[in-house]
């Protein structure tokens, strides 16, 4: 498996798709790390207490996901999976800074 493989995010002309499955009514709101789908796709596993209905959730992800980054929950925009537990998250703004936080992320996960 590639490097690029094992992240689940991907630099777009935007800012960065942020591929994330989603556990809605989960207790919390958290990010628990970087999982290996199956398939072979690797995703951030992400969970939060909003039900999933009327978009709950997936407000929920993209605030968790921005204090998470820290930033605005306004550079986050769902861009795939609205009804699905497998999301496509949009993250604008420094990409560097974004992509290093998730590093970050994806780093502790894997010990």
């Amino acid at each position: 498996m590639s490097v690029a493989a094992a992240r689940p995010w991907a630099v777009s002309a935007d800012g960065l798709v942020v591929t994330v499955r989603l556990t809605p009514k989960g207790g919390r709101d958290a990010i628990e790390g970087v999982e290996h789908l199956a398939d072979g796709r690797c995703v951030l596993k992400a969970r939060v207490r909003a039900a999933p209905s009327d978009g709950e959730a997936n407000s929920a992800l993209a605030r968790l996901l921005a204090q998470t980054l820290r930033i605005a929950p306004r550079e986050i925009a769902l861009v795939g999976g609205a009804t699905s537990r497998l999301k496509r998250m949009l993250i604008r703004g420094d990409v560097h800074a974004v992509a290093a936080a998730l590093e970050r992320i994806r780093e502790t996960a894997a010990k």
